[in-house]
């Protein structure tokens, strides 16, 4: 694409996206739970109705871990693709 656009229209298609939001895949979640909210709201009889970010996973923000968790998820991790753990005795 880099080929055939100017910087010219790069930037202006940069501001456009400033304004409107992502033009790539990155809406589908706010999209999907746009739908999902709608639906469940249709649904529901009593209760708070629900919002589209109820329904939008939390993919940046992880949970804190110890030491001692990362050590135990990487083991499990480990352990699930077939590896072994090689220890040295010197």
């Amino acid at each position: 694409m880099l080929a055939h656009v100017g910087s010219h229209e790069l930037a202006e298609w940069m501001a456009y996206e400033r304004i409107t939001g992502p033009l790539d895949g990155r809406r589908g979640d706010v999209q999907a739970a746009i739908i999902a909210a709608t639906v469940a709201n249709s649904q529901r009889s009593k209760g708070r109705a629900l919002l589209p970010k109820d329904f939008i996973p939390k993919w940046d923000r992880p949970r804190a871990m110890t030491p001692e968790e990362m050590w135990a998820a990487a083991m499990q991790a480990n352990a699930s693709l077939g590896g072994t753990v090689a220890t040295t005795t010197e």
